[in-house]
């Protein structure tokens, strides 16, 4: 069992945001560069802000460095200090209405939620205080009711979206075996991130003739056991969404599939990075960064969130682990061909614990 691993932690306004305060003191407001434009400096306030991550895995947490970093960027670019307490209750729900609660109790000027639990609980928290909300790596808003639309949110709360096509996903099993016969879903039930894309995948399936088994788990022995049982199944194929059950515990499981010689594909980066022969979806670098924007929409600009449209992306990028592409019987080259036409972009990772041990 992992444990509660609550971890806080404060962003400070760098050296390079003083030194811009002190220009700004000077320029009445902007700063003009002989190398670039003018840059819009703020007030010079102070924003606190509540970020709470879901759980401990590779997506998410790098959603959660790329908001940190881009809102240090911003607090240079403009005079403001982001004061952030970070916090993570490894998916206990106790653990995790607590720390909302805190962050009302400390009078936080926004809260972020990242993955859908989270940003549940954050809304029915601050549905009457009004505090506002944004969140991240949110597959479904409207289906999990947390918006009225994406174009117009209706409330404090808004994000960004980790949507899913799974119909795309689906089009790459056959560009790589269009003989598969059987397609295995792995996936967590209790997962609202999974609801959608599961019910496209069985539309998608029955409407091709193609059978497929469907094994779930809620917690790492179960996920363990549902891919032991895919691999008895027989099936030609797995699919698991942006499932964050199936990934916390993906680095245990990946070489069932490839001892199997099983693609397993899957809805984020994440996966491939963590074993599993393909990821496609969102770059969670850039989800990161455009929540950090939205945030200083609202606390810079005073944006509302109830009219501040959730930021939904391109889900063409296709990460093939090219470890277990071999490992699978596939050459990368011939399944690269075979993916490009049906991508935006088809790119090569190995496989490792978390993105920052690519660089190592």
């Amino acid at each position: 069992m992992k444990k509660h691993n609550i971890v806080k932690k404060v962003l400070a306004l760098s050296a390079a945001a003083a030194l811009v305060l002190s220009l700004a003191a000077c320029t009445g407001g902007t700063i003009s560069s002989p190398d670039g434009p003018s840059v819009n400096v703020g007030d010079g306030k102070t924003y606190r802000i509540g970020i709470c991550n879901y759980v401990d895995d590779a997506s998410l947490n790098q959603i959660n460095e790329n908001i940190q970093a881009r809102l240090k960027e911003i607090g240079a670019e403009r005079g403001a200090t982001f004061q952030i307490d970070y916090e993570n209750p490894n998916g206990d729900a106790a653990v995790m209405n607590q720390i909302i609660a805190n962050f009302q109790a400390d009078k936080v000027d926004l809260m972020v939620g990242i993955a859908t639990p989270v940003a549940m609980a954050m809304q029915a928290a601050t549905e009457d205080a009004k505090t506002p909300v944004v969140f991240s790596a949110v597959s479904d808003p409207v289906g999990a009711k947390l918006v009225d639309s994406i174009e117009a949110p209706g409330h404090n709360i808004t994000g960004t979206s980790d949507y899913l096509d799974t119909n795309a996903v689906m089009d790459l099993i056959f560009a790589a075996d269009p003989n598969a016969a059987k397609i295995g879903f792995l996936y967590d039930v209790g997962q609202d991130s999974s609801t959608a894309p599961i019910a496209h995948a069985k539309e998608y399936l029955d409407a091709k003739g193609v059978a497929y088994v469907e094994r779930t788990g809620t917690n790492a022995t179960e996920v363990a056991q549902a891919a032991q049982s895919l691999v008895a199944d027989g099936v030609d194929a797995v699919f698991t969404p942006t499932d964050n059950t199936i990934m916390e515990s993906y680095l245990a499981i990946y070489e069932t599939f490839a001892n199997a010689k099983i693609p397993h594909y899957t809805g984020a980066d994440s996966f491939a990075l963590n074993g599993a022969f393909l990821g496609y979806g969102v770059d969670y670098a850039n989800l990161g960064r455009e929540t950090a924007n939205m945030i200083a929409d609202i606390l810079i600009d005073g944006k509302d969130p109830a009219t501040l449209a959730v930021k939904t992306f391109d889900n063409g990028t296709a990460t093939v682990n090219t470890e277990t592409c071999a490992a699978v019987g596939f050459d990368y080259d011939t399944i690269e061909a075979a993916f490009a036409p049906l991508c935006t972009k088809v790119q090569s990772i190995t496989t490792a614990e978390s993105f920052g041990d690519l660089a190592g």
